[in-house]
């Protein structure tokens, strides 16, 4: 596995958008978000999922020439038609707006059907939070979870963010799916060879596997057994209902190229939180004695930034068979578009 300078995963993917059709400025976009993800230490959400974008673009499933159609359905509900448009930009355009509206309002809310995969919600949240706004943010996914009690897939992973400013530098930002893991993970676990702990997943059959390339075929835990499996459901039918997003086993779109996606996704910005003895908080808890085998109590979202920051310096690990067909993007011909979006 090959280990890269940040500038030139980032050039190489920008360049394999563009000669799909991307156009440049959402291309960098659209690259930022994935590889923050890589820096981060999430390849789940990172650079595995381009080839998967590009292939949607090629068969007519994804535009990325669209922001979305707004309508507001009051002062600080924003309904939002992805178009199929890529998820960053879509997600940006909507965040833009009730971002403003927030400022005047308090509080407001876009909730997002047929757009892309929007990746990893952190990066939503964190902006949003940097810029004085708290946010939270919520996905919904193909049915990749089983129940709890089940054997069967039939809840969506559905992540949550949330991004509160803090007084510090840098803002609190929480991100989690209500899975154990989620399915870019185990993808990424077979892009690398490598089995997954017990407990992750099922296999096809509903039987414990640590076989990664089983466990895509498969499903996977809920976190925390019950109290994951209730908040993902209660997510899933959340945004769905705020959204007009299928459910379970009819959605379609993020692991796919043969079908329009139509997840959903939920953003809400509340403006003027009250930052006034956030960051002494934090401070106790980072200074909480250790239990055995920790080094120290994080704050979430650290470890992260600490990864992020000491990648940008030392490179980053990419797995072959996602750098190998990056690079193929890159330099190898545009294929030409089927148009099938509707």
């Amino acid at each position: 596995m090959p280990l890269l300078a940040a500038d030139q995963i980032r050039q190489t993917a920008e360049r394999a958008l563009v000669r799909a059709g991307v156009p440049a400025p959402s291309a960098v976009v659209q690259v930022d978000l994935w590889l923050d993800a890589e820096l981060r230490g999430v390849p789940s959400h990172g650079l595995l999922r381009l080839e998967r974008i590009v292939q949607r673009i090629e068969a007519g499933l994804a535009d990325p020439h669209v922001t979305g159609i707004h309508t507001w359905q009051g002062s600080s509900y924003l309904a939002v038609d992805g178009r199929q448009g890529l998820g960053p930009i879509v997600a940006n355009a909507a965040l833009a707006r009730i971002q403003e509206r927030a400022r005047h309002s308090g509080i407001a809310i876009a909730a997002v059907a047929n757009a892309q995969h929007i990746g990893m919600l952190a990066w939503y949240a964190e902006r949003v939070a940097r810029e004085g706004q708290a946010a939270i943010v919520l996905s919904t996914s193909e049915a990749l979870v089983h129940p709890w009690g089940g054997r069967k897939a039939l809840v969506g992973t559905n992540p949550i963010a949330i991004g509160i400013p803090t007084g510090e530098t840098d803002p609190f930002v929480m991100d989690t799916a209500t899975s154990v893991v989620s399915m870019g993970e185990i993808h990424d676990r077979a892009n690398r060879g490598q089995a997954i702990p017990e407990g992750w997943a099922l296999d096809a059959d509903g039987n414990p596997t640590t076989d990664a390339e089983a466990a895509k075929r498969g499903a996977i835990a809920p976190f925390g057994e019950a109290k994951g499996y209730a908040l993902g459901l209660a997510f899933e039918l959340l945004v769905a209902s705020l959204s007009g997003a299928a459910l379970g086993t009819d959605v379609h779109g993020t692991l796919d190229t043969t079908r329009l996606c139509n997840k959903g996704d939920v953003f809400i910005v509340i403006d003027g939180p009250r930052v006034a003895g956030l960051s002494a908080y934090l401070d106790i808890i980072r200074s909480a004695e250790p239990a055995a085998g920790f080094d120290a109590v994080l704050v979430p979202g650290e470890r992260g930034r600490a990864n992020r920051a000491a990648r940008l310096t030392d490179g980053v690990v990419i797995a072959d068979p996602v750098w190998a067909r990056l690079q193929q993007l890159a330099d190898g011909p545009i294929q030409q578009q089927q148009h099938v979006l509707s």
